[in-house]
């Protein structure tokens, strides 16, 4: 069990975060939206302010961004937004995969699109969506998913750039997280 917090105020909404050491010298405000419903409503009416016009689809990564996915795809009247796996199911036909490196990933994990999900892409504005963006490996991934499939990528955005994310220019987020020495 944690025993450092950090306090996150975000979107009208306050969490503790437990901080923890992923390494011998880092440390991470555990961010989980995943079950938050007040949280996710309210990080996603935020970020909806902030979405670029013209976006088709949101795409994002399974597990943890599917609730913020869908509550801004409902924010912005979508009907629709994706998901893409983490392994080939049984149901999909013409997969398209890449790997995934990530921060709160061990090892390397594939990201698979589904060749219906292939053909709504195709040709589309996609903005790529996460929870958290920190070394932006998932983001990667998600990028080289969205142009294998012929999709033009709007933008990439997030709750929390943590870290040195918060530096970049290119992607959309409503908050910095820092990063912690590790205890």
């Amino acid at each position: 069990m944690a025993d450092r917090f950090y306090t996150l105020n975000i979107a009208g909404c306050k969490r503790d975060l437990p901080v923890l050491n992923i390494n011998d010298k880092l440390a991470i405000a555990g961010f989980v939206m995943l079950g938050d419903v007040s949280l996710t409503r309210a990080c996603a009416h935020e970020l909806a302010k902030k979405i670029p016009a013209g976006t088709d689809y949101i795409l994002t990564a399974e597990t943890k961004g599917i609730p913020l996915a869908e509550e801004l795809a409902r924010e912005l009247g979508m009907d629709r937004y994706i998901v893409a796996r983490k392994s080939v199911k049984a149901y999909m036909e013409n997969a398209l995969w890449v790997e995934d490196v990530s921060i709160t990933t061990k090892g390397t994990q594939k990201l698979c699109l589904d060749g219906a999900d292939i053909e709504r892409v195709k040709g589309h504005n996609v903005l790529l969506l996460d929870d958290v963006i920190s070394t932006g490996g998932s983001m990667k991934a998600l990028v080289e998913l969205t142009e294998k499939a012929g999709g033009h990528v709007i933008g990439q955005a997030c709750v929390l750039a943590e870290g040195d994310a918060a530096q970049r220019e290119d992607i959309i987020y409503l908050q910095p997280l820092p990063l912690f020495d590790a205890e």
